[in-house]
């Protein structure tokens, strides 16, 4: 395996160079020797380790070289590029009320306008504001000089064609704006006007296409910056980029592309101002083909949810006393994304989990009657039973996740395997302090009872004397009284209790299943319910 040395290292997965919890390094790449070398490297049991010049050794899993780059995806190369006839059987969409209670219907949801650029949430209170709350269910609102939210109806005055009854061209918002708005929402209110229809064009698919159809035109539009501006009593924002921006390996990345607010292009010759022109009209050409627009009409409690800086969105004039009232704001793909990829996190922990409780859980426990799993689960229910918070019946359930891995064989051999600290760092992934610090600290809590109460030690099975000398025998006074003064100390020594009772063969023991609820209340995936209505 051929492998850059200064990559390899720089990626290096120890906790000395990366926090266990954050995955952020420690250290800087003039930290690193300028003659950085490995000076030797084997393969074995699905791990690759490295020794290198400087005395560091790495290990890294094998599958690790596997992966493939997945970059941001906000480039083409992570959508789903599509013309009109892709939904001829229907928008990707979904109920509100399924919205916020169902966590996989969430991921539906923002994975479609990560993907399609777009997505629709029917049912949604027709309530003025209500289009916040649905902004707020994966990120931030973005408040421009039109407020934290706009309404789109036609106004006496208006300081934009959208506040009026005319056709409008397909477009993107706010192209004058730096950073510009990468996600806009639409929710609409009232729509008996006759008229009005919503129109939607991915514009990656029409810069794709001009790319394929002339290339010459597409590269003048990537490289020509050109001036957007907007401008009123009480703003004046100016922004100078190309209408189709490309990333450093020319995948297509973003296109901004509205004729209401081009401004004046200047420094450039009269060839080049022609063949911007003509690259220009051929891309506007290409994004008013019928096949690419896909039309479709939003009904009282429908909102539209799109991606601003790919889809092109129009709309046809209607009569301007017909009743039409939508609500809009902004807000941005990273926090969209960020959800989206939290909620895909936390779900796919659950599975995990569920796949170790069934998997190796099924083994052996560190000698006693039970397997794994269910001395787990056991201490999980004796604290359900117990009327324990959530927290403490995670913590319960979960202490001994730093055995999965075969480590557990390493403490019967009598090398302490700090199950508690692995565990603890691998689930403050997902969970907070208050389920991982009873984990971190179970261990010690067994040698810290056996410091302050006569009694408990007797009351150890015989396995359990045996990791108590592995770990390092009953504490001394002053561990005692340091690890009391510890954030967590308490609730270690609770769930330790439970650990200690739960090795009985013939107790009833529920699935990991019955805590699938618990996990997912203390991972988050239920905290959208406040936003209904």
């Amino acid at each position: 395996m051929s492998l850059s040395p200064y990559w390899l290292r720089d990626n290096c997965p120890c906790a000395e160079c990366r926090d266990p919890r954050t995955g952020q390094k420690l250290f800087q790449i003039t930290d690193l020797p300028a003659d950085l070398a490995i000076t030797e490297q084997a393969e074995a049991d699905g791990q690759l380790t490295v020794t290198w010049s400087d005395g560091h050794r790495s290990r890294y899993a094998t599958e690790w070289f596997e992966q493939t780059a997945a970059g941001d995806g906000r480039t083409e190369s992570g959508k789903r590029r599509w013309t009109a006839a892709d939904f001829a059987r229907g928008l990707p969409e979904a109920d509100w009320s399924a919205y916020l209670a169902d966590p996989a219907e969430r991921v539906a949801v923002l994975g479609a306008v990560r993907r399609s650029g777009f997505a629709v949430l029917r049912g949604v209170p027709a309530v003025e504001g209500q289009v916040l709350a649905v902004a707020r269910s994966f990120g931030f609102v973005r408040e421009t000089n039109y407020g934290e939210l706009f309404d789109v109806r036609v106004e006496p005055q208006p300081n934009n064609l959208a506040f009026t009854s005319v056709a409008i061209a397909p477009h993107t918002d706010n192209p004058y704006r730096d950073p510009v708005p990468t996600l806009q929402l639409l929710h609409c209110l009232r729509n008996e006007a006759e008229g009005g229809d919503s129109g939607l064009v991915d514009g990656f698919q029409a810069a794709a296409l001009l790319r394929e159809e002339a290339p010459a035109d597409f590269a003048v539009l990537t490289r020509t910056p050109v001036p957007f501006e907007f401008r009123d009593r009480e703003a004046e924002l100016r922004a100078e980029v190309p209408l189709i921006g490309v990333d450093g390996l020319g995948r297509i990345r973003e296109v901004r592309f509205n004729n209401r607010s081009i401004g004046t292009l200047r420094g450039l010759g009269a060839a080049e101002l022609d063949a911007f022109y003509a690259a220009y009209r051929r891309f506007a050409e290409i994004t008013l083909r019928p096949e690419l627009r896909l039309e479709f009409r939003l009904a009282p409690g429908d909102c539209l949810i799109f991606d601003n800086v790919r889809l092109l969105h129009a709309r046809t004039a209607f009569e301007r006393d017909g009743g039409r009232h939508l609500q809009g704001c902004y807000a941005d793909l990273d926090s969209l994304t960020s959800t989206l990829a939290v909620l895909e996190r936390r779900l796919d922990v659950l599975d995990t989990l569920a796949e170790l409780f069934a998997g190796e859980g099924a083994g052996e426990y560190l000698g006693e009657e039970v397997t794994m799993a269910q001395h787990m689960l056991q201490a999980g229910a004796l604290a359900e039973a117990a009327g324990a918070p959530d927290h403490l019946v995670a913590a319960s359930l979960l202490h001994d996740v730093g055995h999965f891995g075969g480590s557990g064989l390493e403490l019967m051999r009598g090398a302490d395997n700090r199950h508690s600290h692995t565990g603890a760092d691998w689930l403050a992934h997902h969970f907070g302090p208050e389920v991982t610090e009873p984990i971190r600290l179970h261990v010690a809590a067994k040698r810290y009872l056996c410091a302050v109460e006569p009694t408990y030690r007797a009351s150890l099975s015989e396995a359990s004397e045996y990791t108590l000398q592995v770990q390092g025998g009953p504490m001394s006074p002053a561990e005692a009284a340091e690890f009391a003064a510890l954030p967590g100390a308490a609730d270690a020594v609770t769930v330790r209790r439970w650990d200690d009772l739960a090795k009985d063969a013939a107790a009833p023991t529920p699935a990991f299943e019955h805590f699938r609820p618990l996990l997912g209340r203390l991972l988050g995936l239920d905290g959208l319910d406040g936003l209904d209505g």
